[in-house]
């Protein structure tokens, strides 16, 4: 199993922000990923969640990777948090295997290791760019 951290090392400023991203109570229509956390620093992305023509976008996409994927030992998947270390986030869709692969399902996601392809529907504003295309691609 992938776990988000150590229970022994309290300290670690990315183990902070993961214990602090999972007890965010955030109000519908907002979504918390953790990028680019190293030792020393880190920061926890709070932002909406996609108006309808992005989700409308993100579900063509999904549709046409599960058609494609069909009777394959991978699936598209979608509103599940990708675990690389101690970022987390949350693509609009990717691919990964159907089924649990050992130390790739953890009880917060998917391991980044056993991600084989992630889809990201840009929004057309200047942030949302700098996060989807500069420091998600990052991790």
């Amino acid at each position: 199993m992938t776990d988000l951290w150590d229970e022994a090392a309290e300290t670690d400023l990315r183990q902070v922000l993961c214990r602090v991203r999972i007890s965010l109570e955030l109000p519908e229509g907002f979504r918390a990923e953790i990028i680019e956390a190293d030792e020393g620093s880190g920061r926890i992305d709070i932002s909406r969640t996609a108006p309808y023509v992005h989700g409308r976008i993100a579900n063509r996409l999904h549709n046409a990777f599960s058609a494609h994927l069909h009777g394959s030992p991978y699936a598209d998947w979608f509103g599940i948090d990708i675990i690389d270390g101690h970022n987390v986030w949350r693509a609009d869709t990717f691919i990964a295997l159907t089924d649990d692969v050992e130390n790739g399902i953890c009880e917060y996601g998917v391991a980044a290791p056993e991600v084989r392809l992630v889809a990201e529907v840009v929004a057309p504003g200047r942030e949302d760019q700098e996060r989807d295309r500069i420091r998600k691609r990052r991790v």
